[in-house]
């Protein structure tokens, strides 16, 4: 059983949602909070295995409330469930420790695929979500990017994957957002590493936040 957590402050919708979870026997909604500090509040109680967190609500908003819960209880896992696809909020979302980040206009079962999908450790980003991000990776400094291709020989598709490093993705996260297999980002990743004469993530991301 999947013990879901709700975060919405529109209480009819989340009563919705709520109704639409309670149709899969292998999802219990255990509780529904209202704002972000009730969110963090209750997740402190409850510690549901999934929360479905809204964007924009009073007290503090999903993002803050997410790096609060997750700061707390890292495997709980966090779908930013929102009307808006705005790349600042996607970007925070999972940089904040977000398992994910779904649109309101998604569907029933695919709502409840992701909770399930999310549950497993999975990364939730729909395809339309994910070039979001892709498309936000590769406005980040221009000047960073041709240093990054002239001072280091990075491909393309490298100088992409280096950036969302700075930003602090996750190899996950890296391969969901630019459609790769987990195995193949590792791969890039080496590759960056090797070009950039570093030995792990930390000393890449700090090499390339010096090219700003």
């Amino acid at each position: 059983m999947i013990k879901v957590m709700l975060a919405d402050d529109q209480k009819i919708l989340a009563e919705g949602i709520k109704s639409v979870l309670e149709t899969c026997p292998d999802i219990q909604v255990c509780g529904m909070a209202y704002d972000g500090l009730q969110a963090v509040e209750m997740a402190k109680k409850l510690v549901p295995d999934v929360i479905l967190m809204d964007v924009r609500m009073p007290e503090m908003n999903g993002v803050a409330a997410t790096k609060r819960i997750k700061g707390s209880n890292p495997d709980i896992k966090i779908i930013i469930l929102t009307t808006f696809d705005d790349s600042d909020y996607i970007l925070s979302g999972i940089n904040n420790g977000a398992s994910g980040y779904l649109l309101k206009d998604i569907g029933s079962a695919a709502l409840i695929d992701a909770i399930k999908n999310a549950y497993e450790g999975d990364t939730i980003l729909p395809s339309k979500i994910a070039r979001k991000i892709t498309d936000a990776a590769l406005m980040v400094s221009s000047d960073r990017q041709i240093k990054l291709k002239k001072n280091f020989g990075l491909s393309d598709r490298e100088v992409d994957i280096a950036l969302m490093l700075a930003d602090g993705f996750t190899n996950r996260q890296i391969a969901s957002a630019v459609k790769l297999s987990d195995g193949t980002a590792r791969n890039y990743i080496s590759s960056i590493y090797l070009k950039l004469g570093v030995d792990g993530r930390a000393e890449a991301i700090e090499k390339i936040k010096e090219l700003t």
